[in-house]
């Protein structure tokens, strides 16, 4: 029995990892994209698949993932073992599409000020990054990923497209990009994760974080709480308070919630040594405690760095999988 289950582990097939690109009208221009395909999708052609999408941080692009996370080895992984002897439903996760999308360093949001596209490209902020691509004329970020992206991928690969079959996950950067994309496309998405997510950009202490929260209600503070990643985010966010508010996660749940709007599935986690987002995590935890909104929240050992992230992307990945691969009641 151990012989023949060796030699299914060793000759299992992985899946394959793909570059793929789009035309986003919601930014008006061209955008590469990386597919992760399980192993099974070459070769049995009838079947559909649900999707995760995987936004990456800040700095980062849509190899990021793949290059540092090794999600293609945890999928192949956590897929291969799914039905083995002796290995838990919480520890594997079926086959799924991921798709790791280029996300510039835009917040996965709609920009609150108007970009200077001549000057980005004259002098583009990143040098890894080729300005005809980084520089777009319309930073609609939330749109191209929750209508252009999905579409696309929608028609282009064999999915299940529904928001049942369709998750959102993140880290930093991207974390906040995934929650705050579920809560503002509830159509669209079932479920977000965020690994050491930006969940609660107001958050102005205290820290550690503790009962009664103060958050920023003047640009004076809330540049003094972002200190030197200011320039990386207020283009986004905006230069006044209520373009914050907009955006911030806790109240796009409150709203969602008001609107009797079915709310998706939330999990998020943080290090206990990341002193950028870990207690602005648990402020956000406290806000949809409070809104009587399930969710998972862990804090677990780790920094705001690859060591952590790569550890943990197993988890959410299966935790997607379990509640987008469920198969669906129909009436």
């Amino acid at each position: 029995m151990i012989a023949a289950i060796l030699l299914a582990l060793a000759t299992f097939p992985g899946g394959s990892v793909r570059a793929d690109s789009l035309w986003s009208p919601s930014l008006g221009l061209k955008k590469q994209y990386i597919v992760y395909l399980p192993a099974s999708y070459g070769t049995d052609t009838a079947r559909r698949y649900p999707v995760a999408f995987y936004l990456h941080g800040l700095w980062g692009n849509e190899w990021d993932w793949v290059k540092f996370g090794k999600l293609d080895v945890a999928m192949d992984s956590l897929t291969r073992d799914c039905g083995a002897p002796g290995v838990a439903g919480a520890e594997c996760a079926r086959e799924m599409i991921v798709v790791m999308p280029d996300g510039d360093d835009g917040w996965y949001t709609t920009w609150n000020t108007l970009v200077n596209v001549a000057e980005c490209r004259r002098n583009p902020a990143r040098k890894d990054e080729d300005a005809a691509s980084y520089c777009v004329p319309w930073p609609h970020y939330d749109d191209y990923i929750a209508r252009d992206l999905v579409a696309h991928v929608d028609s282009t690969y064999r999915t299940i497209p529904d928001r049942s079959h369709r998750g959102i996950a993140g880290l930093s950067m991207g974390g906040y990009g995934a929650v705050a994309l579920a809560l503002q496309y509830p159509d669209v998405f079932a479920a977000a994760a965020s690994h050491s997510g930006v969940l609660s950009p107001l958050y102005g202490g205290p820290r550690p974080f503790s009962l009664p929260v103060r958050y920023a209600t003047d640009m004076k503070s809330l540049r003094a709480g972002w200190g030197r990643f200011w320039p990386l985010i207020y283009p986004a966010f905006g230069r006044d308070t209520a373009g914050w508010a907009a955006r911030d996660p806790a109240r796009l749940a409150k709203r969602l919630l008001a609107g009797r709007r079915r709310m998706p599935e939330l999990r998020f986690d943080s290090g206990w040594d990341d002193k950028l987002v870990i207690d602005g995590n648990r402020a956000f935890h406290a806000e949809l405690s409070a809104l009587g909104i399930q969710h998972r929240f862990m804090e677990l050992p780790g920094a705001h760095d690859w060591d952590y992230w790569k550890l943990h992307v197993p988890e959410s990945l299966t935790w997607l999988a379990s509640i987008i691969s469920a198969p669906v009641e129909r009436p």
